[in-house]
């Protein structure tokens, strides 16, 4: 124990003595907000843009105070603005999230950014609070993402200073590389910073979190169909309306494995009829992409 407060002690130390990055809220929309979450969808959920569908995490409740000690909030900067996502602390150098976070739909990486790793307010200054900065370099996109099929729609961040590990900051484990489970029918997790209301503008400034269970490809694919579901994807069910949605995109889809959290998925896209349609919410595959992980950040997976 007291081991432990020696560590916590000198966390906290380590983030006082960081410089505190100042972010103005009002500046900054959720990802889905941009032309580009948009363009790259199939037309048949493009024209129910202006529809407003539920986009948040639908039927969810707020998390306690580190309870998702990985999640983050992302802000990129493009040039129409600064996009909010999610993300996931794997490293203390390297975040994994979704390419269309880092990426505009003319093909232009994001300019850089910052990611707000310990929040559970991210629009308040909380003591457990990270804000680090990360650039242009630093942001590895999938060289085969492909925004008009919405394939390879996966990136990681180098952060520009390493995050300091404590209580509200670690990584989550990522599939080994003899785990060849396709985790249908366990019970899925997704959190993130979406929004909580179609009234209201802007996303929660607060974690919200939602659980169901993963589902099959097979019984995804009968939902939306085999060209937008294939192996590189997983899928969370929808039923009884508890869903991610736009606002969370890049955000986790964790599952309980020997008492920690792994992540399984990253959220990529929904239906854009509502996400408390009961049309299961589509995820980037994470076990897919192990070698190419790997390659793009100093995640070691365990064998």
């Amino acid at each position: 124990m007291k081991s432990l407060c020696v560590v916590a002690l000198l966390a906290l130390v380590a983030v006082a003595s960081a410089e505190w990055i100042d972010i103005d809220w009002s500046q900054v929309k959720p990802i889905d907000e941009f032309d580009h979450y948009w363009t790259r969808l199939p037309a048949e959920l493009q024209i129910l843009r202006h529809a407003r569908p539920s986009a948040r995490i639908v039927n969810g409740v707020e998390a306690l105070p580190g309870q998702f000690p990985y999640q983050i909030a992302l802000l990129s900067t493009f040039a129409a603005g600064s996009g909010l996502c999610g993300g996931t602390v794997i490293t203390n150098n390297y975040i994994l999230t979704a390419a269309h976070c880092v990426v505009d739909g003319n093909g232009a990486v994001a300019t850089g950014g910052t990611a707000i790793l310990g929040a559970h307010n991210r629009e308040v200054d909380e003591p457990s609070q990270q804000r680090i900065a990360f650039t242009q370099a630093g942001i590895s996109v999938h060289p085969s993402y492909n925004p008009a099929l919405i394939r390879n729609d996966i990136a990681t961040v180098r952060l520009s200073t390493p995050a300091v590990f404590n209580a509200r900051v670690q990584p989550i484990d990522l599939p080994a590389l003899s785990d060849n489970r396709d985790f249908a029918g366990l019970e899925g997790t997704a959190s993130g910073f979406g929004r909580t209301s179609d009234a209201l503008p802007g996303a929660s400034p607060v974690v919200m979190f939602t659980r169901n269970p993963v589902m099959s490809n097979a019984a995804c694919q009968s939902a939306w169909n085999i060209i937008l579901v294939t192996a590189q994807n997983v899928c969370l069910d929808a039923t009884g309306g508890r869903s991610p949605c736009n606002g969370d995109s890049g955000g986790p889809l964790a599952v309980q494995d020997g008492g920690n959290s792994l992540e399984v998925g990253i959220a990529s896209f929904v239906s854009a009829q509502g996400c408390a349609s009961g049309i299961p919410s589509v995820w980037v595959r994470v076990s897919f992409y192990r070698d190419w992980i790997a390659q793009n950040s100093d995640y070691v997976f365990r064998p």
